[in-house]
């Protein structure tokens, strides 16, 4: 080979520049990784596409983020941003939600998302898809843009859990997956067996088509257990 083939617009040191050349030995470049059923060779930004999830949190830690991310070809094609904590990451969710799509992965891990929490999840999600640990990893063609509001369900709304419990007083169940916990039920040594619930989404969707308030309530009722078998029902929040 020629030294113009060896030639770097690189300055070196004098020393360096002086020294001699040694041909580099084998280069298989880098590992592949798995990228929607495809096996890829990633060096370039445009060569990473995958679907993942990763929560990040604030430096105090009294937040918490889930981002979803759904890459197509370096860029950022959907942006779930799902958060709890103090309130003013709803807002900074909001923004993150507008500014992330249409980003490359690199440009969004250098973007103030506002939110230390949704900064600290874009971190995360840039280390899963960067080394093909993504949810789609294997899905032949990835995962349609949609996904995002697929993992929310029907309802459209971040499936939830809020539990609360002391020594003197026992658990109260106040949010579950299905809903917003209105009666929690006791079996005859005051044990939980069940609880009923009320699904937001279902009765504001109700509600939207018309349908009076008190009927919407009640159609979106729900339970879990052994509800119908309990000794006596609670409210979770003022008994």
């Amino acid at each position: 080979m020629s030294e113009k083939e060896f030639s770097c617009p690189i300055a070196m040191s004098h020393e360096v520049a002086n020294m001699t050349h040694v041909a580099q030995g084998p280069c298989h470049g880098p590992a592949p990784i798995p990228e929607e059923g495809k096996w890829v060779k990633s060096k370039e930004v445009s060569d990473i596409s995958g679907y993942t999830h990763g929560v990040g949190w604030c430096a105090p830690q009294q937040g918490a983020c889930k981002l979803s991310l759904n890459v197509k070809d370096g860029i950022i094609q959907e942006a779930l941003v799902e958060t709890i904590g103090c309130s003013g990451m709803t807002h900074s969710a909001a923004m993150a939600a507008e500014i992330l799509p249409g980003k490359t992965v690199l440009e969004a891990m250098n973007t103030d998302l506002v939110c230390d929490a949704i900064n600290t999840a874009m971190r995360e999600l840039f280390l899963q898809i960067a080394y093909g640990r993504t949810q789609s990893a294997f899905s032949e063609g990835g995962l349609v843009i949609g996904a995002g509001m697929e993992d929310l369900g029907k309802g459209a709304r971040s499936m939830v859990g809020t539990m609360y419990g002391t020594k003197e007083k026992g658990v109260r169940y106040l949010e579950m997956t299905e809903g917003y916990c209105t009666r929690m039920a006791l079996d005859e040594n005051d044990e939980v067996i069940g609880y009923e619930f009320v699904s937001l989404g279902k009765m504001t969707d109700f509600i939207k088509k018309g349908m009076e308030p008190n009927e919407a309530y009640e159609k979106s009722k729900g339970t879990y257990g052994r509800f119908d078998e309990a000794a006596k029902y609670i409210d979770p929040r003022k008994e």
